[in-house]
């Protein structure tokens, strides 16, 4: 069974077509890089994954979306409990004017975790798997706002593996960095692909090129071609394809 699968969604703002019949499968365990011109669909794809598309007026989505096979927009899912299973991080880094701490904490408490020793052991764990814990394993009680902006986008990763999510969705998560940052970001992605499924919006091509097992090039709302990253990146089929990759448009 695949981990991730989009079956011919069609996804509307209002009149505006922003996703046009995509099919996708994605395999557990992998990176997939997302790439593409600005407005080419690609975020709007990736948000469908934890229904953020659904906090937008006048969206209408066709086809259907599964993850682990279960259809997440039927009926019976729960937003809160595919939201605890589908972690997200955006573009800036957005920690909460609270303790290092209480950031991480933060969605275990939501969700009504209360045993201190228990937060404690996993707000440790998850600041490790985001290769911050020797940065900030004294100063836990400071506010988050006071660290460096690649370190609140680690931060902001060790909030989003503390509530154990299997599919973790990030939406540029390096642009807004330095190049020291954005390294350590990409390095903590190749480690955390053992643990988890990784759905990656980049405008990166290298950066896509070094971190993901496939890519899926979106162009005008159509998934133009979803290969290996080694051959989407080396031997396109598509020629729009090799036109944005070698820097023809976008």
């Amino acid at each position: 069974m695949h981990k991730i699968e989009s079956k011919n969604v069609e996804l509307y703002y209002g009149s505006f077509h922003a996703l046009k019949g995509i099919n996708m499968t994605i395999e557990k365990n992998t990176v997939t890089a997302l790439i593409g011109p600005s407005g080419c669909g690609k975020s709007t794809f990736l948000r469908l994954f934890n229904r953020m598309n659904d906090l937008i007026d006048g969206v209408r989505i066709e086809g259907s979306c599964l993850i682990d096979g279960k259809d997440i927009y039927s009926k019976e899912v729960r937003i809160e409990e595919l939201r605890k299973r589908v972690g997200m991080v955006f573009q800036k880094p957005n920690p909460f004017p609270k303790t290092i701490f209480e950031n991480v904490a933060y969605g275990l408490r939501v969700n009504g975790i209360s045993h201190a020793t228990f937060i404690e052991e996993r707000v440790e764990r998850s600041l490790k798997q985001a290769a911050l814990w020797d940065e900030v394993k004294d100063k836990l009680k400071k506010s988050a706002m006071e660290l460096s902006g690649g370190q609140q986008q680690r931060l902001c990763i060790a909030r989003a593996l503390a509530i154990e999510p299997s599919v973790i969705l990030m939406d540029e998560p390096a642009s807004a960095l330095d190049p020291i940052s954005t390294a350590k970001i990409e390095e903590l992605i190749y480690e955390l692909k053992s643990q988890y499924t990784i759905m990656i919006v980049t405008h990166n091509m290298q950066q896509a090129g070094r971190v993901s097992d496939t890519t899926a090039f979106f162009y005008l709302g159509e998934l133009v071609e979803y290969d290996s990253t080694k051959k989407i990146f080396t031997n396109p089929t598509e020629i729009r394809t090799q036109n944005y990759i070698t820097g023809r448009f976008g």
